[in-house]
């Protein structure tokens, strides 16, 4: 047996014991290219978004084709070592890369094709979200995905997808046709309603639990390419009443609008004037997917109810707006977050916000609320995976960023105050969506899906990965 390990200055990290000749013959039958610690690329190889993350895997397959995919696997099973999977590399808790085991990596497979005239797309397992929307809009189509463009197509949507689209078209699981996926064992099976349908319900939403998916294929939905936008700002100290009046806007709003509320710093921005960049405070994001007269008539009502520090209206590309979030969101910054779902913006919860959100220690963190209502709410409980209810309701996102390691360490302990204080008004027992869970221990995985819909899951999970190969994520135990 070769110690695969990698030095850099006076550290030394030793690899999982694997055989030089398997990684030879990896090698062999991949056509992406294969890293180990000591090759060029190697370190480029291994980075994920959360610069938080520093993990070294003793082997990174690049992957090209399903068959690659297929040829990794079989590699995993005979040396016998760990097994993580990369799409964008964009989730909180870094569970794209492992230490000591093999990173199963698709970010070449990034092809996105489109049929306009069957309105579906296919979409390659390590595609982002810009990917898609650049290309379905192209053709005024796209997927109800989430708000940062260089966030996976692929771990988005195995726990849910949810963004600007999701009250008039729902989530990405809601328009998913069939998955391509290779499953532990090496079979490459297609799941979808009229085949391997346990596999596809359990694929919308149960996470990466029963297989690496090569290839998602959706249904699409006109959406115009230019999109009415507006975007709210006020100080900290009209937080209620800019919440409030967040609340009863959307309560009435047509399911050609849609809102994120939140707490935010400034940005550095043309649109707003110096002496307020980087002011922390409280936004309202206002986009108008319907008639122009009834964004124009909400706009009105916010600038005479609560008239904003500044604000910004205007029209925007829908493809602009997608990406809006991802330079606030970039690569190589520290994070750490929770999601929790709430009912409404009573004044009670309320109040919990506008005494926690002061506390912050970063101007690059946030709190946000996205409303999730109308087609997301017109889909059973039980119809997908998805961890949490089907009810109308708020995903509350509490994203702790800092542009460095000693700032995080602060902002982990604020979050977690918040997150904890907002668990009064969850609902339920304090249901979770599984993509910001940071701490994956079963008891917090089963109780975000609850009894019944985790021992299914974990009955799917016995068929498909009986050997828990697929264990770095929100995991399900498989059940026999």
């Amino acid at each position: 047996m070769l110690v695969l390990a990698i030095t850099t200055g006076e550290k030394r990290e030793t690899m999982t014991q694997t055989t030089a000749a398997g990684v030879e013959a990896l090698r062999a039958a991949m056509t992406g290219p294969v890293f180990v610690p000591t090759d060029e690329g190697y370190d480029d190889a291994r980075r994920v978004w959360n610069a938080d993350i520093d993990r070294h895997p003793a082997v990174v397959a690049r992957c090209r084709s399903t068959q690659d995919v297929v040829s990794a696997i079989a590699f995993a099973r005979e040396q016998g070592c760990e097994v993580s999977v990369r799409g964008g590399a964009h989730n909180a808790a870094g569970t794209a890369i492992c230490d000591d085991g093999l990173m199963i990596d698709l970010s070449e497979m990034r092809d996105v094709t489109v049929d306009p005239e069957a309105r579906r797309v296919r979409v390659g397992g390590g595609a982002l979200l810009s990917d898609v929307d650049a290309a379905t809009q192209a053709h005024g189509l796209a997927i109800p995905a989430g708000l940062v463009g260089h966030t996976g197509v692929g771990g988005l949507t195995l726990g849910g997808g949810m963004g600007w689209l999701t009250r008039r078209f729902g989530l990405s699981i809601d328009s998913l046709d069939s998955a391509e996926v290779v499953v532990a064992d090496g079979r490459v099976l297609r799941a979808a309603d009229d085949e391997h349908p346990d596999l596809f319900w359990a694929l919308r939403g149960g996470g990466g639990n029963f297989g690496v998916v090569t290839s998602f294929e959706f249904r699409l939905h006109e959406v115009d390419p230019m999109v009415r936008f507006g975007l709210f700002f006020w100080p900290l100290d009209q937080g209620v009443p800019a919440l409030r009046l967040a609340r009863d806007i959307i309560a009435e709003m047509s399911l050609g609008i849609n809102a994120v509320a939140g707490a935010v710093n400034a940005p550095p921005a043309p649109f707003v004037p110096g002496e307020y960049h980087f002011r922390p405070g409280y936004a309202f994001l206002l986009a108008g997917f319907g008639t122009d007269d009834e964004h124009d008539l909400l706009v009105q009502r916010i600038r005479e109810t609560v008239p904003p520090l500044f604000d910004m209206v205007a029209p925007m590309p829908y493809v602009e707006l997608q990406k809006m979030l991802d330079e606030a969101n970039a690569w190589g910054l520290y994070c750490y977050e929770k999601g929790i779902y709430v009912e409404d913006l009573s004044d009670e919860l309320i109040d919990v916000v506008t005494e926690h959100v002061p506390r912050k220690h970063s101007p690059l963190s946030v709190l946000l609320f996205y409303r999730l209502d109308g087609a997301y709410s017109q889909v059973g409980d039980n119809d997908t995976a998805l961890a949490g209810g089907r009810s109308p309701r708020f995903g509350a996102f509490i994203v702790g960023l800092a542009p460095d390691a000693d700032l995080l360490a602060a902002e982990r302990g604020w979050v977690r105050a918040f997150g904890q204080a907002l668990l009064p008004h969850a609902i339920g027992s304090g249901e979770v969506y599984i993509n910001t869970m940071a701490e994956l221990g079963e008891d917090r995985v089963r109780s975000a899906y609850g009894s019944a819909k985790y021992d299914r899951l974990a009955r799917i999970k016995g068929e498909y990965d009986p050997e828990n190969i697929f264990h770095l994520n929100a995991n399900i135990k498989p059940a026999f």
